[in-house]
């Protein structure tokens, strides 16, 4: 008997033979067996099981379901109880705008690096995408390829996927006169929204976050705030009539960004001032009935227009906070656990902008060493 033939001798005196008879639905690979009174005689019935078994393979092949679209909807099939429902419809979005209309007729075996390289430079050039979405895009793909490798052995050639350089963009920060400007605006006539607005400037809460704040979530005993939801407009997946997207209010985007957010001595006076009688009651409305996230970036747009800002929108809150905690002498660690980053990397890459005041001021420091 040949090492690997998976053909063995049972209890009763007959030999079994097994043999990869076909794949399920979900990839799992499915056997067939066969048996003989001798070892002769199971192995030639294996045999030609198994030329059976390769022939309806290479019908497989040949097959509509062999499409790379086909391989796309199985992958999200498989992947829609396994993430959020955020994630969900972003996969989506990206397959059935992006990979499917370019590569989904293509054949799973004539998928190449060449082709991939095209399909990305297409993004970049003829859709006029941005790297970091492009990046997006061939992540979901890599993520189908690898299914597909994994689950269905053979299907897919061997194929690399080179990311597209993401140039650093220049975030739009207000600069301490513009904040200054911004927050004595928002004080001056204070309601629960323009409340909210300063809240996010004071803390850097995303503002998803902020929309799906509640008073139940502020402790002005113990000066803090418990971040654990998030609010989003999403495609309703159910796929009924009327309204195609939906209010939803879920977990944050990841674990870290679950946290309890100190607050200074200014902003913990500003909640008393402002706090409801129901602690059940959005922080945004001042009653039970939320804001959406799209209705409070209308309001920022009104709040920054009067008072003469270009170019703010409601992350560039955050920026300017983690920018100001910065400028003070935040520990990264520290900063980038209240703005609820996954690593202290994001919190370095994408959120920390040093304003030229403190760029001078540093360098000031080497006059002390004579330089």
């Amino acid at each position: 008997m040949a090492k690997g033939e998976n053909i063995f001798k049972r209890k009763d005196g007959r030999w079994e033979a097994r043999y990869i008879k076909g794949y399920q639905p979900s990839g799992k690979i499915k056997y067939g067996f066969c048996y003989g009174k001798s070892y002769k005689e199971a192995k030639e019935k294996v045999t030609k099981l198994k030329s059976a078994a390769a022939a309806g393979d290479k019908a497989l092949k040949s097959s509509p379901k062999c499409h790379f679209s086909f391989f796309c909807d199985e992958w999200l099939r498989i992947t829609k109880n396994r993430v959020k429902a955020a994630t969900y419809v972003k996969y989506e979005s990206i397959l059935e705008n992006h990979i499917k209309p370019m590569l989904g007729n293509c054949h799973s075996g004539a998928l190449s690096t060449a082709m991939i390289e095209d399909f990305s430079s297409a993004l970049l050039h003829e859709k006029q995408l941005s790297p970091k979405t492009v990046r997006d895009i061939l992540t979901c793909l890599r993520s189908v390829i690898r299914y597909v490798t994994k689950q269905f052995p053979g299907m897919l050639p061997s194929v690399d996927i080179v990311y597209p350089k993401e140039m650093p963009r220049e975030m739009r920060v207000l600069s301490p006169a513009e904040q200054k400007r911004l927050m004595k605006y928002l004080l001056a006539d204070m309601d629960a929204c323009k409340f909210g607005v300063l809240l996010a400037l004071l803390t850097g809460m995303r503002i998803g976050e902020i929309c799906a704040l509640r008073w139940s979530d502020i402790n002005l005993k113990d000066k803090t705030i418990y971040v654990h939801a998030t609010m989003q407009r999403l495609k309703d997946t159910a796929g009924g009539e009327g309204s195609k997207t939906k209010i939803v209010i879920g977990s944050p985007k990841s674990d870290k960004s679950v946290r309890t957010i100190p607050m200074t001595e200014q902003t913990a006076l500003l909640c008393m001032q402002m706090q409801t009688k129901s602690r059940a009651a959005f922080v945004l409305t001042g009653t039970e009935q939320y804001m959406e996230p799209r209705t409070l970036q209308y309001r920022l747009k009104k709040y920054t227009a009067a008072c003469k800002l270009e170019g703010v929108h409601f992350h560039t809150l955050r920026h300017t906070f983690a920018t100001r905690a910065v400028e003070v002498g935040f520990e990264i660690k520290t900063l980038s656990e209240i703005l609820g980053h996954s690593t202290t990397t994001v919190t370095l890459d994408r959120y920390v902008h040093s304003s030229l005041e403190l760029k001078r001021a540093n360098m000031c420091k080497l006059d002390a060493v004579g330089m």
